[in-house]
C-alpha cells in the first residue's frame, strides 16, 4: 500500500481564498496577520494584488461558510481558509453560532472536496481571544500551515501521487479468485440435459 502526506511547499503555485469575519476584528484582524506571515515564509505571495491569495470580508462569522463553500465551489482555490472569532456573552447566542459555523465550514469541505480550514477562535472572553490572537500564541500560523499541509496532499492524492502508488499491483491482486466448485456437483451450464422429442 502507500502512504500520502502533505508537505509545507509545492512544486507549483497555491492558491488560497481567506474569508475573514469583521465582527471581532481587534482578533480576527491579528489572525489574519499571523495567516499570512506563515503562507508568506513558505513562499506564498500574500500581496492582495499578487495571483496567490484573495481576500473576502464577511460581517462575521456566521456568514464564513457561506462565502467558504461559494469560494470553493469556484474552482480556483486549492484551500480556503477561514477566520473568524466567537466570544462568549450573557445570552446563548454564543452556542447557536459558534455551532452553526462549524458545521458549515465543515459542510462546505465535505461538498466541493476542497481543504476548508476552521479557523474561527471561539472563547468565553476577549482574554482568550487575544492569547490565541498573538498574545501567547497566533493560531493564525496554525491555520495556515494546515492548508499548505492540506493543499499539498489534495494536489498529491488527486495527482500522479495515486496513480504511480498502485501501477504496480497485478491484475490478480485485485482480482478475487472464483469459487471452488464441489467435485461431487456439476455447475448448471455444463450439465448434460436430454431433450425428449414432444409428441404432436
Amino acid at each position: 500500500m502507500a502512504v500520502f502526506e502533505g508537505t509545507f511547499t509545492s512544486a507549483t503555485p497555491l492558491r488560497f481564498a481567506v474569508i475573514i469575519g469583521r465582527f471581532n476584528d481587534l482578533v480576527t484582524g491579528k489572525l489574519l496577520s499571523g495567516c499570512q506571515d506563515c503562507l508568506k515564509r513558505h513562499g506564498v505571495d500574500t500581496n492582495p494584488h499578487g495571483t496567490q491569495v484573495d481576500y473576502i470580508w464577511v460581517p462575521g462569522a456566521f456568514e464564513v461558510p457561506l462565502m467558504a463553500r461559494q469560494a470553493a465551489l469556484t474552482g480556483r482555490y486549492d484551500a480556503v481558509i477561514c477566520l473568524g472569532a466567537v466570544i462568549r456573552g450573557q445570552t446563548p447566542h454564543f452556542d447557536y453560532v459558534a455551532a452553526e459555523v462549524a458545521k458549515g465550514v465543515a459542510a462546505a469541505g465535505f461538498e466541493t472536496g476542497v481543504p476548508v480550514i476552521f479557523g474561527v477562535v471561539t472563547a468565553d472572553t476577549m482574554q482568550q481571544a487575544l492569547e490565541r490572537a498573538g498574545i501567547k500564541s497566533n493560531k493564525g500560523w496554525d491555520y495556515a500551515l494546515n492548508a499548505l499541509e492540506m493543499a499539498s496532499l489534495m494536489q498529491h492524492f488527486k495527482g500522479n501521487g495515486l496513480a504511480s502508488a498502485y501501477a504496480a499491483y497485478e491484475e490478480s491482486a485485485v482480482t478475487p479468485p472464483a469459487l471452488p466448485i464441489s467435485s461431487n456437483r456439476t455447475m448448471a451450464s455444463e450439465a448434460t440435459v436430454e431433450h425428449k422429442p414432444s409428441a404432436e
